[in-house]
C-alpha cells in the first residue's frame, strides 16, 4: 500500500522522536518504528544529559574542552561548539515536556560527574535517563494529531523519486511504501554485529545500510566505542553498569581484587571510556585473566538504592547485591562515533535524505564519545534538521510527486544458517578495543566480502532476518574496509 507524507522519521529513539516534535504541526509526519515503539537504543541509556546549565563553576569552554579531549582532538570543532552552546536549550525544552531530572532537596537539578568530565553537569533520572526521556516524548508525540507513529515497521529499502524519498518497510503480509519529500534516518547504532554489546537486538546499522545503498558518503564507521563496565556474563546483550557509577566513587579493581588504573592513567578510574577500557584488555594480559570488578559498596546502601535503583535490580537478577558484592565486569561494544556523514543541519550527501542520532556522523564525538554527550547530540541536531527541512518547505522546494514505483519481489530463497553468528565473530576477532593484528583484519575482510556478495546476489526471500544479516555485513565490510586501509 503507499501513503504519502510531507517527512519520513525512520527510527523511534530519541533522535526520531524529538525531530517529529520539533516540526511545524502543519506537516504531515511518519514515524516508523522496526519494533515497538519503546525498543531502542536511547530507552536504554543510563548516565544522563551532560550540559552547561549553570556557569556557577562550569562553562561553554569546560565542556568543549573536555569534549575534544575525550574524542583524542579528532572531533569537529565547529560541530562541538553548536553541541555545547545550543544543548541547554534543547534540555530545557524536554523537561517542558515533562523529563523528570532529579532534584535537591533545595529544588535544584542534581548533576552528577562521570569518566571525562571535569565538571558535575551531568543531569539524569536516577539510572534510568534514557527512559525517562523517550517515554516522555512518546506521550508528546502522540498527543500530536499530525504525527503518525507505526510499530513493527522494518524499512527494507530506500528509493530516490523524482523531489523525495520512497521507503519499503515490511508488513505481516507484504510491505508499504511511504512516499515522503523528506526522509530522516534515524535508525540507532550497530552494537549486534559484535558478539557481545549493550544495545538492544534491534541495533544492527539498518539506517548506514539503507544509506551507503543509496549513494550517501559513510564516514569514520571504524570508530567504535567499547565501554569498559559491562556486566561480565554469558548473555549476547551485556547489562551495562553506567559510568555514573564510577563517577559517584566506585573503584576498579583486577583479578587479585586491586586498584589498577593508576599504572595507566592519572585520572584514574575517571578517565575516558577508551582509555579505562584499554588499560583492562592491558591488565588482563598481565594478570592472565578475565576477571575483573568495580566495588561501590563503601557507599552508603540506602544513597546506592536512590541512585541506582535500575543498576541495583539488574545486579540482582545475577545474585549480585552492589550493596555487598563486587560487580563482575569486562568491555563490550557500546556506542557508535561514525556513521552517515552530515554537515551542521544533518543533510546527508543525498538530497532530501537526513540522519540524526548514533546513525549520523557529525563529527561531535571524534575517536570516543564523552559519557553523555550522545542524548544531548540527539536533541541538538534533530532539532537543527527539523528547522532546515522547515527552511525547505518554506522556500518553496518541490513537494515530492506521485511517481511510479517499480513493485519489490519479496519471495525468495530462505536465509542461510549462521552468517549473523559468523559476522560477530569476525568482528570480535578483528575490531574490539585494542588494535587487531593485520592477519587477523584481512581474514576478516575478506570473508565479510565474500558473505556480503552472497547476500546481495543470491535472491533471498526479504524478511527481517535477511535485511539484518545484510546490514551486519554491509556494517562490517565498511569498518574492516577503513580498518585495512589505515
Amino acid at each position: 500500500m503507499l501513503k504519502r507524507c510531507d517527512v519520513l522519521i525512520v527510527g523511534c529513539g530519541a533522535a526520531g522522536l524529538y525531530t517529529a516534535l520539533c516540526l511545524p504541526e502543519n506537516f504531515n509526519i511518519t514515524v516508523l518504528s522496526k519494533n515497538k515503539d519503546t525498543l531502542s537504543n536511547s530507552s536504554l541509556a543510563q548516565g544522563g544529559v551532560a550540559s552547561v546549565l549553570s556557569f556557577e563553576n562550569d562553562s561553554f569552554d569546560l565542556h568543549i574542552e573536555d569534549t575534544m579531549i575525550a574524542g583524542q582532538h579528532a572531533n569537529d570543532i565547529d560541530a562541538v561548539t553548536v553541541l555545547v552552546h545550543e544543548g541547554p536549550d534543547q534540555v530545557r525544552k524536554i523537561m517542558e515536556y515533562g523529563v523528570d531530572f532529579d532534584k535537591n532537596a533545595d529544588g535544584t537539578l542534581q548533576k552528577t560527574l562521570e569518566g571525562g568530565h571535569s565538571r558535575r553537569r551531568i543531569v539524569h533520572h536516577k539510572d534510568t535517563t534514557g527512559a525517562e526521556i523517550v517515554d516522555k516524548l512518546l506521550k508528546k508525540v502522540r498527543e500530536k494529531s499530525n504525527i503518525t507513529l507505526v510499530e513493527n515497521a522494518p524499512v527494507f529499502k530506500l528509493s530516490r523519486v523524482k523531489s523525495g524519498i520512497c521507503a519499503h518497510a515490511l508488513t505481516d503480509g507484504g510491505y508499504d511504501e511511504y512516499l515522503a519529500s523528506y526522509c530522516v534516518l534515524a535508525t540507532g547504532g550497530i552494537g549486534r554485529v559484535y558478539k557481545y554489546t549493550t544495545n538492544p537486538s534491534v541495533a544492527t546499522g539498518d539506517g548506514i545500510r539503507l544509506a551507503y545503498e543509496l549513494g550517501a558518503r559513510i564516514k569514520n564507521l571504524s570508530y567504535v566505542q567499547f565501554h569498559p563496565t559491562a556486566f561480565n556474563s554469558d548473555g549476547r546483550e551485556q547489562f551495562l553498569i553506567s559510568e555514573a557509577v564510577r563517577g559517584e566513587g566506585a573503584y576498579l579493581l583486577n583479578c587479585n581484587k586491586e586498584r589498577f588504573m593508576h599504572r595507566y592513567d592519572e585520572r584514574l578510574e575517571l578517565a575516558p571510556r577508551d582509555v579505562v577500557s584499554k588499560a583492562i584488555i592491558i591488565e588482563s594480559r598481565r594478570t592472565g585473566s578475565n576477571n575483573f570488578y568495580l566495588d561501590i559498596t563503601h557507599r552508603d546502601r540506602e544513597y546506592l538504592l536512590n541512585r541506582f535503583p535500575g543498576i541495583y535490580e539488574g545486579c540482582l537478577k545475577y545474585n549480585v547485591d552492589i550493596t555487598k558484592d563486587l560487580i563482575p565486569i569486562f568491555p563490550c561494544q557500546h556506542y557508535l562515533m561514525g556513521g552517515i556523514e552530515v554537515d551542521l543541519n544533518s543533510r546527508t550527501t543525498v538530497s532530501r535524505l537526513y540522519a540524526v542520532g548514533e546513525c549520523s556522523n557529525t563529527g561531535v564525538h571524534g575517536k570516543n564519545r564523552l559519557a553523555s554527550n550522545s542524548l544531548l547530540e540527539a536533541l541538538v541536531f534533530a532539532k537543527r534538521c527539523a528547522d532546515d527541512i522547515e527552511r525547505c518547505i518554506e522556500l518553496g522546494y518541490p513537494k515530492v510527486r506521485d511517481t511510479y514505483i517499480p513493485p519489490v519481489e519479496l519471495d525468495g530463497a530462505p536465509l542461510m544458517k549462521g552468517v549473523r553468528t559468523e559476522i560477530r565473530g569476525i568482528m570480535q576477532r578483528s575490531h574490539f578495543v585494542m588494535p587487531a593484528n593485520d592477519d587477523a583484519v584481512r581474514t576478516g575482510y575478506k570473508r565479510v566480502s565474500e558473505l556480503l556478495r552472497r547476500l546481495k546476489n543470491g535472491r533471498f526471500k526479504i524478511t527481517t532476518d535477511y535485511c539484518e544479516a545484510l546490514s551486519l555485513a554491509t556494517v562490517a565490510y565498511i569498518i574492516l574496509k577503513e580498518v585495512s586501509e589505515k
